[in-house]
């Protein structure tokens, strides 16, 4: 999915939904840090991209609330 598509479907939820998604994006986060250490961990891009997709969220939720 390319970054517009992703944003755009991002700009789309709710408050509460980023933060319910914010948080089980750092959940897989808080997993791929165990395997990457036990040294299970097949993808390491997908580190990479679960950092991008936090800041993302983190930075629409911070505009919706400083709009608020």
């Amino acid at each position: 999915m390319s970054r517009k598509s992703q944003l755009a479907e991002l700009r789309k939820l709710t408050l509460p939904e980023l933060k319910k998604r914010l948080r089980d994006l750092k959940g897989e986060e808080f997993e791929m840090r165990f395997e990457r250490i036990s040294g299970k961990l097949e993808n390491y891009r997908r580190v990479r991209e679960l950092r991008r997709d936090i800041a993302r969220i983190r930075t629409l939720i911070t505009e919706m609330e400083m709009k608020l």
